[in-house]
């Protein structure tokens, strides 16, 4: 009796020794930090083009840029979101990023309002659309925060993000766009959780074991309330020096000034993506500070107003810069100018 070995085909060879595929995980929510940072440039640049008397083309391209970037980084989420195992219910309860996911509407608000000098009602649509999704959103986190199994060491600077930045920005843009009772109800909205937040975040960072390096660029988002609640206050309260206005000015000096402070401790973390929470806190300080300018006319104001947008857009560029030498890499731009190095 003989016996006949069956030999492998070659197709199951191959399929027995594939890999299995494994599924993308989902981009890192702080991703929408870069859009974020895009309309602060574009908000310098529109609050400056008065006092350098610039054509309107000019701040319109940094709006352009920024939507652009808003509407890759939603289809990018997408897609990725659609290829990944990872639930994103799971991913906006996760204590780092998923605060951060609310910038997402926010940008959108911001550009409603420059959709709006073009079209009205385009405008008014995704600001709408843009805010009744931040409202969800905030509701949202703050009922899942409210559950208890939220740990003090989880939380950073992005926790003011979910409610602060839509109370306080979608105020000026409300009132921009003719709703007038809404900004002043979004206004307090923002003031409110400004002082519940920023209390415990201020707890968390001096009492406790300091932030993973990733996170600590966060720490910039407490400087962006007092500058953005500033640019509400002009628009919905008028362009004129009051003592709120001058209060929330001095809030915002300090504020600065413990960033200065910090700027050894920043120098010493690796570039990661975090680093675009600098961008728009940094970019409303330029922009309240711009309007603080034209207020006052102090000599030589235009020239300062066209050195700060100037110094805030190399800023910006530098990080993006950065941001973009993992690209490089993968498309052999650095190892092309290695190998003319050594030729």
């Amino acid at each position: 009796m003989t016996s006949t070995a069956v030999p492998a085909t070659p197709s199951a060879d191959r399929a027995d020794s594939a890999p299995a595929r494994i599924a993308p995980a989902r981009y890192p929510l702080t991703t929408f930090a870069i859009s974020f940072g895009l309309v602060g440039l574009a908000g310098v640049w529109t609050r400056a083009a008065p006092a350098l008397a610039l054509p309107r083309a000019v701040p319109q391209v940094f709006w352009a840029v920024a939507a652009i970037a808003w509407v890759w980084l939603m289809i990018a989420h997408a897609v990725r979101g659609l290829k990944s195992e990872q639930q994103l219910i799971d991913h906006l309860r996760h204590p780092a990023q998923g605060p951060i996911a609310s910038l997402a509407p926010v940008v959108a608000m911001l550009l409603a309002n420059d959709l709006f000098t073009w079209s009205p009602v385009a405008g008014r649509i995704l600001y709408l659309l843009a805010l009744a999704t931040s409202a969800v959103f905030a509701a949202w986190i703050l009922a899942s925060w409210f559950e208890g199994r939220l740990g003090l060491e989880a939380v950073h600077a992005g926790y003011l993000l979910p409610t602060v930045a839509p109370g306080l920005i979608g105020a000026d843009v409300a009132y921009s766009l003719g709703y007038h009772g809404l900004a002043w109800g979004l206004f307090a909205v923002g003031v409110f959780f400004s002082a519940v937040m920023t209390p415990i975040i201020v707890q968390r960072l001096s009492f406790h074991s300091p932030l993973p390096a990733a996170l600590q660029p966060t720490t910039a988002i407490l400087l962006a309330p007092p500058p953005v609640a500033g640019l509400a206050w002009f628009t919905m309260h008028g362009f004129t020096r009051d003592p709120a206005a001058s209060a929330i000015a001095g809030i915002g000096v300090l504020m600065l000034l413990v960033q200065a402070m910090m700027l050894t401790r920043y120098r010493k973390l690796p570039f990661s993506l975090g680093f675009w929470s600098f961008t728009f806190p940094l970019a409303a300080s330029v922009s309240l500070t711009e309007k603080w300018l034209q207020l006052l006319e102090p000599a030589g104001w235009r020239i300062y107003t066209g050195v700060l947008a100037g110094a805030f857009t190399v800023f910006l560029a530098v990080i993006a810069a950065f941001s973009l030498r993992p690209v490089a890499r993968k498309l052999g731009f650095s190892s092309h100018r290695k190998a003319v190095a050594t030729n």
